[in-house]
């Protein structure tokens, strides 16, 4: 598939499988799961025919893993992100002692005023090497990188968590944890 064609599929996945699964007809197990049976079958019907060959494609070529199949194979399901209501049953793990975050100027007061919140989704999402944190910022315009001090985070009692695709999550991040690269 030409590159234009996985993003427009990952986008709906992504739209989907995080936030719009009854859009399709979908039910999220209590995991975040759906069989991928149904998936392509909801898809189909929503205008968006794809082969497993396809959505193979697209779950190892995002460069972000945003989604994982189970053991099986016949199960699919996001790594993180979602705004519908699951428990990724996820373990608490020691964060690295520094994490980054990708934004834009315009959401700087804010942040330097509440830090860094969850919003609509579960968590706040942070990178272990300021390159993704660079490249999520990009989406929006000309990035800025925070640095976490994510140490002194889990010394104050912060639980961190860290997803498949080694995107750390976090409950939120306060401003003094916060600087600006």
């Amino acid at each position: 598939m030409e590159r234009a064609q996985i993003t427009r599929i990952s986008k709906f996945l992504s739209l989907h499988l995080r936030h719009q699964p009854q859009a399709l007809g979908l039910v999220l197990d209590e995991g975040g799961w759906v069989s991928v049976e149904q998936l392509l079958a909801g898809a189909a019907r929503h205008g968006l025919p794809l082969t497993r060959a396809q959505l193979d494609e697209v779950v190892a070529d995002n460069d972000k893993q945003r989604f994982a199949f189970d053991d099986s194979g016949l199960r699919i399901r996001a790594q993180q992100g979602h705004s519908v209501e699951i428990d990724l049953q996820l373990v608490a793990a020691p964060p690295p002692a520094v994490l980054y975050h990708g934004t834009v100027a315009a959401a700087l007061p804010a942040i330097r005023t509440e830090g860094l919140q969850k919003m609509k989704r579960h968590h706040v999402h942070l990178s272990p090497e300021e390159a993704t944190a660079r490249r999520v910022g990009q989406r929006r315009g000309e990035p800025v990188i925070l640095t976490i001090d994510a140490a002194a985070m889990q010394r104050a009692g912060f639980v961190f968590y860290e997803s498949g695709n080694g995107v750390w999550l976090v409950d939120q991040v306060p401003p003094q944890y916060l600087q600006p690269r």
